[in-house]
């Protein structure tokens, strides 16, 4: 079960999420989980669908969980407001909290807060950068955007 998942220069806030969880946690980097590392690259040659059924186990409170679950839901190539999330939830209210949950996702990617946009349609914080969540948003064509613009770096992960 993936309990992490970050890029390489932001790994740092998902291992402190992890040694925070888990007495000794066990980092595995490039081929640890090879099931996992193939369905990533899967999905960064096109095949968009292979992330959905990767078991995960974020961890968190009750209420991101209620909110990296619906996270899930999100169709691949679609986007959502951080409001239209709360209310999927059943807490209109909590926006900002929505957008609080998704910037502690311990598992970027997979749990895709990355479709997470502002109702006004502007992208709007993403852990992994503003770059990255356009090109995330470019790749699964759900916003046009040159992927010129995005360099081989911006894919790099860690597990």
């Amino acid at each position: 079960m993936l309990a992490g998942l970050g890029f390489e220069d932001r790994w740092g806030k998902v291992r402190e999420h992890l040694n925070r969880r888990f007495a000794e946690p066990r980092f595995l980097k490039g081929n640890g989980n090879r099931e996992v590392v193939e369905k990533l690259r899967a999905y960064m040659k096109g095949n968009l669908e292979t992330l959905s059924d990767i078991p995960v186990d974020p961890g968190g409170t009750p209420f991101q969980a209620d909110v990296w679950k619906q996270l899930r839901k999100i169709p691949t190539g679609s986007t959502v407001s951080y409001g239209e999330l709360a209310h999927a939830i059943g807490r209109p209210r909590a926006v900002r909290a929505v957008g609080g949950a998704n910037g502690a996702n311990p598992i970027s990617i997979v749990i895709p807060c990355h479709r997470v946009i502002a109702a006004n349609g502007d992208l709007w914080g993403y852990g992994g950068g503003l770059d990255r969540k356009r090109w995330l948003l470019a790749h699964e064509c759900a916003v046009p955007t040159d992927p010129r613009m995005f360099p081989e770096s911006h894919r790099a992960l860690h597990m």
